[in-house]
Protein backbone atom coordinates (compact mmCIF):
# COMPACT_ATOMS: atom_id res chain seq x y z
CA UNK A 1 0.00 0.00 0.00
CA UNK A 2 2.79 2.45 0.37
CA UNK A 3 5.22 3.30 -2.17
CA UNK A 4 8.74 4.16 -0.87
CA UNK A 5 11.67 5.56 -3.02
CA UNK A 6 15.20 4.12 -1.63
CA UNK A 7 16.21 2.23 1.40
CA UNK A 8 15.26 3.86 4.73
CA UNK A 9 17.83 4.19 7.85
CA UNK A 10 16.23 3.69 11.38
CA UNK A 11 14.23 6.87 11.16
CA UNK A 12 12.80 8.99 14.23
CA UNK A 13 9.84 11.51 14.04
CA UNK A 14 8.80 11.36 17.87
CA UNK A 15 8.53 14.17 19.95
CA UNK A 16 11.07 14.23 22.67
CA UNK A 17 11.57 11.75 25.80
CA UNK A 18 8.73 9.31 26.91
CA UNK A 19 8.22 10.84 30.91
CA UNK A 20 10.50 7.20 32.29
CA UNK A 21 12.05 6.10 28.47
CA UNK A 22 13.31 7.13 25.64
CA UNK A 23 10.64 7.35 23.07
CA UNK A 24 10.67 9.53 20.14
CA UNK A 25 11.49 6.56 17.98
CA UNK A 26 10.82 5.59 14.34
CA UNK A 27 12.06 2.51 13.19
CA UNK A 28 14.25 0.04 14.83
CA UNK A 29 18.18 0.28 13.43
CA UNK A 30 19.05 -1.28 10.64
CA UNK A 31 22.74 -2.40 9.65
CA UNK A 32 25.93 -3.09 11.90
CA UNK A 33 27.50 0.12 13.33
CA UNK A 34 30.41 1.61 10.95
CA UNK A 35 34.04 -0.01 11.37
CA UNK A 36 36.72 2.89 12.80
CA UNK A 37 38.38 2.12 8.95
CA UNK A 38 34.74 2.44 7.90
CA UNK A 39 34.03 5.43 9.25
CA UNK A 40 37.99 7.25 8.29
CA UNK A 41 37.44 6.35 4.64
CA UNK A 42 33.66 8.06 4.42
CA UNK A 43 34.61 11.44 3.56
CA UNK A 44 38.49 11.44 2.98
CA UNK A 45 37.87 15.14 1.67
CA UNK A 46 36.95 15.98 5.53
CA UNK A 47 40.27 17.08 7.62
CA UNK A 48 41.01 16.02 10.72
CA UNK A 49 40.84 18.65 13.52
CA UNK A 50 44.18 18.13 14.82
CA UNK A 51 44.97 21.28 16.70
CA UNK A 52 41.21 20.97 18.21
CA UNK A 53 41.86 16.95 19.64
CA UNK A 54 44.73 18.69 21.25
CA UNK A 55 42.90 21.00 22.81
CA UNK A 56 40.48 18.03 24.06
CA UNK A 57 43.44 15.72 25.31
CA UNK A 58 44.77 18.85 27.12
CA UNK A 59 41.59 19.30 29.01
CA UNK A 60 40.77 15.44 29.77
CA UNK A 61 44.55 15.31 31.18
CA UNK A 62 43.98 18.68 33.45
CA UNK A 63 40.31 16.91 34.49
CA UNK A 64 42.35 13.96 35.57
CA UNK A 65 45.00 15.65 37.33
CA UNK A 66 43.28 18.62 39.25
CA UNK A 67 39.48 17.79 39.76
CA UNK A 68 38.39 17.61 43.14
CA UNK A 69 37.97 13.67 43.01
CA UNK A 70 39.01 11.14 41.40
CA UNK A 71 37.48 10.80 37.83
CA UNK A 72 36.97 7.46 36.03
CA UNK A 73 38.18 7.75 32.24
CA UNK A 74 35.05 6.00 30.78
CA UNK A 75 32.91 8.56 32.86
CA UNK A 76 34.66 11.12 31.05
CA UNK A 77 34.46 10.45 27.56
CA UNK A 78 30.74 9.50 28.20
CA UNK A 79 30.27 13.14 29.17
CA UNK A 80 32.06 14.53 26.20
CA UNK A 81 30.39 12.26 24.37
CA UNK A 82 26.63 13.27 25.73
CA UNK A 83 27.90 17.08 25.30
CA UNK A 84 28.84 16.42 21.56
CA UNK A 85 25.28 15.23 21.00
CA UNK A 86 23.71 17.53 23.37
CA UNK A 87 25.02 20.57 21.77
CA UNK A 88 23.76 20.36 18.28
CA UNK A 89 19.79 20.23 19.28
CA UNK A 90 17.48 19.43 21.17
CA UNK A 91 16.69 15.92 19.94
CA UNK A 92 20.30 14.24 19.05
CA UNK A 93 21.91 12.82 22.15
CA UNK A 94 24.17 10.05 22.93
CA UNK A 95 22.39 6.62 24.51
CA UNK A 96 23.84 4.37 26.92
CA UNK A 97 23.13 0.52 26.25
CA UNK A 98 20.31 1.44 29.31
CA UNK A 99 19.15 4.42 27.51
CA UNK A 100 19.29 2.13 24.36
CA UNK A 101 17.19 -0.98 25.82
CA UNK A 102 14.93 2.15 26.98
CA UNK A 103 14.18 3.15 23.45
CA UNK A 104 13.72 0.28 21.56
CA UNK A 105 11.10 -0.68 24.82
CA UNK A 106 9.04 2.68 24.09
CA UNK A 107 8.58 2.20 20.59
CA UNK A 108 7.01 -1.47 21.65
CA UNK A 109 4.29 -0.08 23.08
CA UNK A 110 5.34 -1.35 26.65
CA UNK A 111 7.41 0.59 29.17
CA UNK A 112 7.61 1.50 32.79
CA UNK A 113 7.33 4.77 34.15
CA UNK A 114 4.86 7.68 34.22
CA UNK A 115 3.53 7.55 30.84
CA UNK A 116 4.95 11.53 29.79
CA UNK A 117 6.69 12.84 26.57
CA UNK A 118 9.04 15.53 27.50
CA UNK A 119 11.83 18.14 26.27
CA UNK A 120 13.99 20.38 27.98
CA UNK A 121 13.31 24.36 27.35
CA UNK A 122 15.52 26.77 29.44
CA UNK A 123 16.98 23.63 31.71
CA UNK A 124 13.88 22.96 32.39
CA UNK A 125 11.61 19.75 31.56
CA UNK A 126 9.14 20.85 29.89
CA UNK A 127 5.70 18.05 29.10
CA UNK A 128 4.95 17.89 25.48
CA UNK A 129 1.75 15.89 26.00
CA UNK A 130 0.66 13.32 28.60
CA UNK A 131 -0.22 9.50 26.91
CA UNK A 132 -3.73 8.37 27.12
CA UNK A 133 -5.02 6.01 29.68
CA UNK A 134 -1.53 6.50 31.89
CA UNK A 135 -0.21 7.93 35.46
CA UNK A 136 0.32 11.25 34.09
CA UNK A 137 -2.92 11.59 32.38
CA UNK A 138 -4.70 10.19 35.62
CA UNK A 139 -3.29 12.93 37.50
CA UNK A 140 -4.05 16.06 35.24
CA UNK A 141 -0.60 16.57 33.97
CA UNK A 142 -0.58 18.96 31.00
CA UNK A 143 1.05 19.59 27.26
CA UNK A 144 2.47 22.91 28.42
CA UNK A 145 3.55 22.03 31.97
CA UNK A 146 7.06 22.74 33.16
CA UNK A 147 8.53 20.50 35.77
CA UNK A 148 10.82 22.14 37.77
CA UNK A 149 11.22 20.15 40.24
CA UNK A 150 11.08 16.10 40.77
CA UNK A 151 10.25 15.02 44.68
CA UNK A 152 12.75 17.71 46.34
CA UNK A 153 15.22 17.76 43.69
CA UNK A 154 15.20 21.29 41.48
CA UNK A 155 15.44 20.46 37.51
CA UNK A 156 17.58 22.89 36.65
CA UNK A 157 21.23 21.79 35.64
CA UNK A 158 19.74 18.53 35.45
CA UNK A 159 20.23 16.87 32.29
CA UNK A 160 17.39 15.46 30.24
CA UNK A 161 18.21 11.92 30.07
CA UNK A 162 18.96 12.43 34.02
CA UNK A 163 15.66 13.80 34.65
CA UNK A 164 13.87 11.02 33.07
CA UNK A 165 16.10 8.63 34.71
CA UNK A 166 14.63 10.14 37.96
CA UNK A 167 11.14 9.55 36.80
CA UNK A 168 11.59 5.78 36.38
CA UNK A 169 11.02 3.48 39.06
CA UNK A 170 9.71 0.72 40.67
CA UNK A 171 6.03 0.34 39.39
CA UNK A 172 3.76 1.31 42.59
CA UNK A 173 5.99 4.14 43.82
CA UNK A 174 5.34 7.73 44.10
CA UNK A 175 7.38 10.75 42.27
CA UNK A 176 6.17 14.56 43.47
CA UNK A 177 6.27 16.40 40.34
CA UNK A 178 6.35 20.23 41.01
CA UNK A 179 4.79 21.98 37.68
CA UNK A 180 4.78 25.94 36.66
CA UNK A 181 1.22 25.80 34.37
CA UNK A 182 0.47 28.68 32.42
CA UNK A 183 -2.86 30.72 34.15
CA UNK A 184 -1.62 29.41 37.44
CA UNK A 185 -0.51 31.67 40.07
CA UNK A 186 1.61 29.99 42.19
CA UNK A 187 3.31 26.08 41.16
CA UNK A 188 1.13 23.20 41.33
CA UNK A 189 2.32 19.83 43.32
CA UNK A 190 1.38 16.94 41.70
CA UNK A 191 1.57 12.90 42.64
CA UNK A 192 1.98 10.32 40.70
CA UNK A 193 2.28 6.52 41.13
CA UNK A 194 4.74 4.46 38.81
CA UNK A 195 3.17 1.96 37.02
CA UNK A 196 4.59 -0.46 33.78
CA UNK A 197 2.76 1.62 30.95
CA UNK A 198 0.75 -0.65 28.14
CA UNK A 199 -0.19 2.15 25.64
CA UNK A 200 -2.38 1.34 23.11
CA UNK A 201 -2.00 3.36 20.20
CA UNK A 202 -5.78 3.29 18.56
CA UNK A 203 -8.92 2.90 19.66
CA UNK A 204 -12.42 4.21 18.37
CA UNK A 205 -15.67 4.73 18.85
CA UNK A 206 -19.13 5.53 17.42
CA UNK A 207 -19.85 9.32 18.63
CA UNK A 208 -23.32 9.40 17.03
CA UNK A 209 -25.07 6.75 14.38
CA UNK A 210 -22.71 6.73 11.62
CA UNK A 211 -20.38 9.35 12.45
CA UNK A 212 -16.55 7.49 13.77
CA UNK A 213 -14.26 8.59 16.41
CA UNK A 214 -10.38 6.88 16.17
CA UNK A 215 -8.34 8.44 18.78
CA UNK A 216 -3.93 8.18 18.00
CA UNK A 217 -2.37 8.40 21.12
CA UNK A 218 1.34 7.33 20.03
CA UNK A 219 2.59 6.38 16.51
CA UNK A 220 4.02 2.45 16.97
CA UNK A 221 5.58 0.30 14.71
CA UNK A 222 1.81 -1.72 14.14
CA UNK A 223 -0.23 1.74 14.72
CA UNK A 224 -1.26 1.50 10.56
CA UNK A 225 -2.59 -2.12 10.96
CA UNK A 226 -4.62 -1.47 14.33
CA UNK A 227 -5.96 2.09 12.65
CA UNK A 228 -7.48 -0.26 9.64
CA UNK A 229 -8.56 -2.74 12.15
CA UNK A 230 -10.47 -0.01 13.67
CA UNK A 231 -11.55 1.27 10.57
CA UNK A 232 -13.98 -2.35 9.76
CA UNK A 233 -14.90 -2.08 13.34
CA UNK A 234 -16.80 1.18 12.96
CA UNK A 235 -17.67 0.36 9.53
CA UNK A 236 -19.36 -2.62 10.95
CA UNK A 237 -20.86 -1.26 14.00
CA UNK A 238 -22.23 1.77 11.73
CA UNK A 239 -24.17 -0.72 9.67
CA UNK A 240 -21.88 -0.84 6.88
CA UNK A 241 -21.90 2.75 6.07
CA UNK A 242 -19.57 5.55 7.82
CA UNK A 243 -20.97 9.11 6.94
CA UNK A 244 -17.63 10.70 8.28
CA UNK A 245 -14.99 10.21 10.98
CA UNK A 246 -12.98 12.11 13.68
CA UNK A 247 -9.65 11.65 13.50
CA UNK A 248 -7.94 13.29 17.04
CA UNK A 249 -4.11 13.48 16.99
CA UNK A 250 -4.38 15.62 20.11
CA UNK A 251 -1.55 15.52 22.19
CA UNK A 252 -0.08 12.80 19.73
CA UNK A 253 3.75 13.57 20.45
CA UNK A 254 5.30 11.36 17.58
CA UNK A 255 7.08 8.53 16.89
CA UNK A 256 7.68 5.68 13.84
CA UNK A 257 7.89 7.54 10.60
CA UNK A 258 6.37 4.54 8.66
CA UNK A 259 3.23 3.51 10.71
CA UNK A 260 2.38 8.09 10.35
CA UNK A 261 3.08 7.26 6.36
CA UNK A 262 0.62 4.05 6.89
CA UNK A 263 -2.08 6.16 8.13
CA UNK A 264 -1.73 8.83 5.55
CA UNK A 265 -2.01 5.69 3.07
CA UNK A 266 -5.00 4.95 4.69
CA UNK A 267 -7.20 7.77 3.29
CA UNK A 268 -5.23 8.64 0.58
CA UNK A 269 -5.40 7.41 -3.16
CA UNK A 270 -2.33 8.28 -4.39
CA UNK A 271 0.35 10.90 -4.64
CA UNK A 272 3.03 11.94 -1.85
CA UNK A 273 2.90 11.66 1.71
CA UNK A 274 5.86 13.25 3.23
CA UNK A 275 9.82 13.29 1.97
CA UNK A 276 13.11 14.39 3.62
CA UNK A 277 16.16 15.79 3.16
CA UNK A 278 20.04 15.55 4.56
CA UNK A 279 23.31 15.69 4.06
CA UNK A 280 23.76 12.01 3.10
CA UNK A 281 21.95 9.89 0.34
CA UNK A 282 19.93 7.72 2.83
CA UNK A 283 18.44 10.63 4.39
CA UNK A 284 16.87 11.70 0.89
CA UNK A 285 13.78 9.88 1.25
CA UNK A 286 9.99 10.21 -0.40
CA UNK A 287 6.63 8.36 0.65
CA UNK A 288 3.45 8.14 -1.68
CA UNK A 289 0.10 6.89 -0.88
CA UNK A 290 -1.25 3.91 -3.27
CA UNK A 291 -5.22 2.97 -3.17
CA UNK A 292 -7.88 2.52 -1.66
CA UNK A 293 -9.19 5.47 0.57
CA UNK A 294 -10.26 3.03 2.81
CA UNK A 295 -13.09 6.07 3.56
CA UNK A 296 -14.12 6.03 -0.03
CA UNK A 297 -14.11 9.85 0.07
CA UNK A 298 -16.49 10.12 2.66
CA UNK A 299 -15.84 13.62 5.13
CA UNK A 300 -12.42 13.33 7.68
CA UNK A 301 -12.01 15.97 10.36
CA UNK A 302 -8.39 15.33 11.65
CA UNK A 303 -7.89 17.28 15.89
CA UNK A 304 -4.68 18.89 16.52
CA UNK A 305 -3.44 20.99 19.52
CA UNK A 306 0.15 22.32 20.80
CA UNK A 307 0.72 19.09 21.76
CA UNK A 308 0.65 17.37 18.60
CA UNK A 309 4.38 17.08 16.97
CA UNK A 310 6.28 15.23 14.58
CA UNK A 311 4.65 11.68 13.29
CA UNK A 312 1.19 14.11 13.86
CA UNK A 313 2.18 16.59 11.53
CA UNK A 314 3.11 14.31 8.90
CA UNK A 315 -0.26 12.75 9.09
CA UNK A 316 -1.90 16.72 9.38
CA UNK A 317 0.37 18.10 6.85
CA UNK A 318 -0.45 15.26 4.51
CA UNK A 319 -3.94 15.27 4.48
CA UNK A 320 -4.24 19.19 4.85
CA UNK A 321 -1.87 19.38 1.40
CA UNK A 322 -4.47 16.84 -0.40
CA UNK A 323 -6.97 18.99 0.68
CA UNK A 324 -8.12 15.34 1.96
CA UNK A 325 -9.59 16.37 5.32
CA UNK A 326 -10.62 19.83 7.50
CA UNK A 327 -7.83 20.36 10.62
CA UNK A 328 -9.07 21.68 13.67
CA UNK A 329 -7.70 22.74 16.58
CA UNK A 330 -4.53 24.81 17.34
CA UNK A 331 -1.27 25.39 16.07
CA UNK A 332 0.85 21.89 16.25
CA UNK A 333 4.43 21.87 18.18
CA UNK A 334 6.63 22.42 15.34
CA UNK A 335 9.23 19.48 15.10
CA UNK A 336 9.97 19.04 11.21
CA UNK A 337 13.08 16.57 11.80
CA UNK A 338 14.07 13.32 11.77
CA UNK A 339 16.08 11.03 13.63
CA UNK A 340 18.09 8.01 13.23
CA UNK A 341 19.34 5.74 16.00
CA UNK A 342 23.15 5.08 14.85
CA UNK A 343 24.52 1.19 16.93
CA UNK A 344 27.48 1.76 18.45
CA UNK A 345 30.15 -1.49 19.01
CA UNK A 346 29.84 -1.52 22.68
CA UNK A 347 25.83 -1.60 22.89
CA UNK A 348 25.10 2.13 23.00
CA UNK A 349 23.77 3.94 20.26
CA UNK A 350 23.47 7.63 18.74
CA UNK A 351 20.36 9.28 18.51
CA UNK A 352 21.39 12.22 15.64
CA UNK A 353 19.38 14.31 13.74
CA UNK A 354 19.86 13.56 10.19
CA UNK A 355 17.40 14.96 8.11
CA UNK A 356 14.20 17.36 7.63
CA UNK A 357 11.13 15.96 6.60
CA UNK A 358 8.61 18.01 4.16
CA UNK A 359 4.85 18.38 3.61
CA UNK A 360 3.77 16.96 0.06
CA UNK A 361 3.69 20.69 -1.18
CA UNK A 362 6.72 21.58 0.34
CA UNK A 363 6.33 22.75 3.71
CA UNK A 364 8.39 22.83 6.32
CA UNK A 365 7.37 22.66 9.55
CA UNK A 366 10.14 22.94 12.12
CA UNK A 367 9.39 25.75 14.65
CA UNK A 368 6.12 26.65 12.59
CA UNK A 369 4.00 23.62 13.39
CA UNK A 370 0.54 23.14 11.10
CA UNK A 371 -1.42 25.72 11.19
CA UNK A 372 -5.39 24.19 11.51
CA UNK A 373 -8.04 25.15 9.05
CA UNK A 374 -10.42 26.13 11.83
CA UNK A 375 -9.41 27.37 14.93
CA UNK A 376 -11.04 26.12 18.26
CA UNK A 377 -9.93 28.53 21.16
CA UNK A 378 -8.97 26.29 24.43
CA UNK A 379 -12.70 26.43 25.77
CA UNK A 380 -14.30 24.61 28.60
CA UNK A 381 -18.45 25.03 28.26
CA UNK A 382 -20.35 24.99 31.51
CA UNK A 383 -24.17 24.97 31.24
CA UNK A 384 -25.80 27.99 32.97
CA UNK A 385 -28.04 27.19 35.98
CA UNK A 386 -31.40 28.49 34.03
CA UNK A 387 -31.79 27.10 30.40
CA UNK A 388 -34.32 29.60 29.43
CA UNK A 389 -32.84 32.29 27.85
CA UNK A 390 -36.33 34.36 28.49
CA UNK A 391 -36.94 34.86 24.99
CA UNK A 392 -40.54 35.28 23.96
CA UNK A 393 -41.92 32.99 21.28
CA UNK A 394 -45.09 32.86 18.53
CA UNK A 395 -45.95 30.17 20.69
CA UNK A 396 -46.16 32.09 23.64
CA UNK A 397 -48.51 34.30 22.84
CA UNK A 398 -51.77 34.62 24.08
CA UNK A 399 -54.80 33.06 21.09
CA UNK A 400 -51.29 31.39 18.51
CA UNK A 401 -52.66 29.98 16.07
CA UNK A 402 -52.13 26.22 15.96
CA UNK A 403 -49.50 24.29 13.77
CA UNK A 404 -51.68 22.40 11.51
CA UNK A 405 -49.03 19.57 10.44
CA UNK A 406 -48.93 18.80 14.16
CA UNK A 407 -52.04 16.19 15.87
CA UNK A 408 -51.61 17.81 19.17
CA UNK A 409 -51.03 21.54 20.45
CA UNK A 410 -47.41 21.56 22.04
CA UNK A 411 -47.13 21.19 25.66
CA UNK A 412 -44.68 22.86 27.52
CA UNK A 413 -43.76 19.79 29.61
CA UNK A 414 -40.33 18.90 31.41
CA UNK A 415 -40.04 16.34 28.55
CA UNK A 416 -39.60 19.35 26.35
CA UNK A 417 -36.82 20.95 28.51
CA UNK A 418 -34.61 17.79 28.11
CA UNK A 419 -30.70 17.92 27.35
CA UNK A 420 -30.01 18.74 23.38
CA UNK A 421 -28.39 16.09 21.80
CA UNK A 422 -24.74 16.52 22.24
CA UNK A 423 -24.68 18.68 25.05
CA UNK A 424 -23.23 16.45 27.45
CA UNK A 425 -20.49 15.72 24.87
CA UNK A 426 -20.01 20.32 24.08
CA UNK A 427 -18.93 19.64 28.22
CA UNK A 428 -17.17 16.81 28.62
CA UNK A 429 -14.68 17.97 25.23
CA UNK A 430 -16.01 20.98 23.05
CA UNK A 431 -13.36 20.82 20.34
CA UNK A 432 -14.73 17.33 19.72
CA UNK A 433 -17.79 18.45 19.76
CA UNK A 434 -17.41 20.93 17.13
CA UNK A 435 -15.03 18.64 15.45
CA UNK A 436 -18.52 16.24 15.29
CA UNK A 437 -20.72 19.61 14.53
CA UNK A 438 -18.71 20.11 11.46
CA UNK A 439 -18.58 16.94 10.14
CA UNK A 440 -21.87 16.62 10.19
CA UNK A 441 -21.98 19.81 8.04
CA UNK A 442 -19.34 18.05 5.69
CA UNK A 443 -21.43 15.18 5.03
CA UNK A 444 -25.14 17.04 4.19
CA UNK A 445 -23.16 19.30 1.51
CA UNK A 446 -21.72 16.74 0.14
CA UNK A 447 -24.60 14.54 0.21
CA UNK A 448 -26.45 17.83 -1.11
CA UNK A 449 -23.77 18.11 -4.02
CA UNK A 450 -23.96 14.26 -5.01
CA UNK A 451 -27.64 14.94 -5.67
CA UNK A 452 -27.15 17.63 -7.88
Amino acid sequence: MIARAKSALALLSGCAILGATLADENQAPTGAPPSSAEAAAADPREPIPVDDIRVFVEVFHKIKKDYVEPVDDQKLLENAMRGMLSGLDPHSSYLDSEDYLDLQEGTSGEFGGLGIEVGMEDGFVKVIAPIDDTPAQRAGVQAGDVIIRLDETPVKGMTLNDAVKHMRGKPGSDLTLTVVRDGEEKPLVITLTRAVIKVKSVRSELLEEHYGYIRISQFQGPTGDELRDQLRELKADAGGQLFGVILDLRNNPGGVLGAAVSVSDAFLDSGRVVYTEGRIEDSQLEFSAAPPDLLQGAPLVVLVNEGSASASEIVAGALQDHHRALIMGRQTFGKGSVQTILPMNNETALKLTTARYFTPSGRSIQAEGITPDITIEKLRLVQRKSSSSGAVKEADLARHLDNPSEEEAPQDTDAKKQEAPGQALAEKDFELFEALSMLKGMHHLQTRAGGD
